[in-house]
């Protein structure tokens, strides 16, 4: 018992955070998404390294949350290797690596069918009792939240549930097919990388148990192109909201206050951000630059959002 009060006394050092294995959780002709664990922690930061198909180095940054990442614009047919790192003060101190094949050549054109995709049950640990069945997980409409020239944010509804995961099929401006896993817990996401004026047809499936079960659709036009350059704000004086009913006088919303925006992080290929929000609360964000190909793009965000990593 006196070593053990010792050991409290000296206040140990933080112990060393270790990954977990990093697994594939879905392969596309053109997307690999993996899956990682963290057994101790925590870690402050991660990035992701790989080649893409033309040998050139790209690194992806995340925060020290994030425990699943897809992997977008890879080649089908290919062999590509990922290097996960675990970053704690500044430094990489953890890494775990993994090979992994896309798929080969495109995906029907329309979404195939739960018929034609048997997938076998998962194995049942404990008996449901059988007054209460698990019910059907279902998906509500599929709705347009935001459009940019280059970009369509998507929102859905889970009136029963939950599901484990969604996929979200589309076909980009070139006809290649395209799928963005995400966890059971989304329910929005903004899909990058689109053409101006141009009209998509997603399709969000909804899994459980490694099965698709419900599938919903949607179509959108993109905005046209941008004007050469962003209008300033003081030449956009915008109305303020028709208040349907006034709050009370002790209770006036403060004016949000965005904090300084700073570079998180630096590779060849893209820039991480980050922000803070000092006072109030957002309803969402947008991030605008020009590519470099001198072409205007857009990131919309949710309120919640505090960083972004742009590819």
């Amino acid at each position: 018992h006196s070593t053990a009060v010792a050991a409290e006394a000296e206040e140990p050092p933080q112990s060393k955070p270790v990954l977990g294995e990093l697994r594939v959780t879905s392969v596309t002709p053109n997307s690999v998404g993996l899956q990682w664990s963290v057994p101790e922690g925590p870690f402050d930061s991660f990035t992701l390294q790989y080649r893409d198909a033309q040998g050139q180095p790209q690194a992806l940054p995340m925060d020290g949350e994030s425990r699943w990442v897809t992997v977008l614009g890879l080649s089908p047919s290919r062999r590509y290797r990922f290097h996960l790192y675990g970053l704690r003060g500044g430094k990489r101190i953890e890494r775990v690596s993994i090979d992994v094949s896309t798929g080969e050549g495109e995906e029907p054109e329309e979404p195939t069918q739960p018929s034609e995709e048997p997938q076998p049950e998962p194995p049942q640990t404990e008996a449901p009792p059988p007054e209460a069945p698990p019910a059907r997980a279902v998906l509500g409409e599929l709705r347009v939240s935001s459009v940019t020239p280059n970009s369509v944010g998507l929102q859905w509804s889970v009136p029963e549930g939950p599901f484990d995961s969604f996929t979200l099929q589309y076909r980009d401006a070139q006809g290649q097919p395209q799928a963005l896993p995400m966890d059971g817990e989304s329910r929005w996401v903004t899909v990058p990388g689109l053409s101006p004026s141009r009209r998509y047809r997603f399709h969000l499936y909804g899994l459980q148990g490694g099965k698709r079960i419900h599938h919903i659709s949607t179509e959108a036009t993109t905005a046209p192109a941008e004007p050469e350059e962003a209008p300033q704000p003081s030449e956009e004086p915008q109305p303020e909201p028709l208040q349907t009913e006034a709050p009370p006088p002790e209770a006036q919303p403060v004016r949000a206050v965005l904090g300084e925006l700073r570079v998180s992080s630096i590779t060849p290929n893209s820039v991480g951000l980050q922000w803070s929000v000092p006072e109030g609360r957002f309803d969402s964000f947008t991030l605008q630059y020009r590519d470099a190909q001198g072409q205007p793009q857009a990131l919309p965000m949710d309120g919640e959002s505090r960083w972004v990593t742009v590819p």
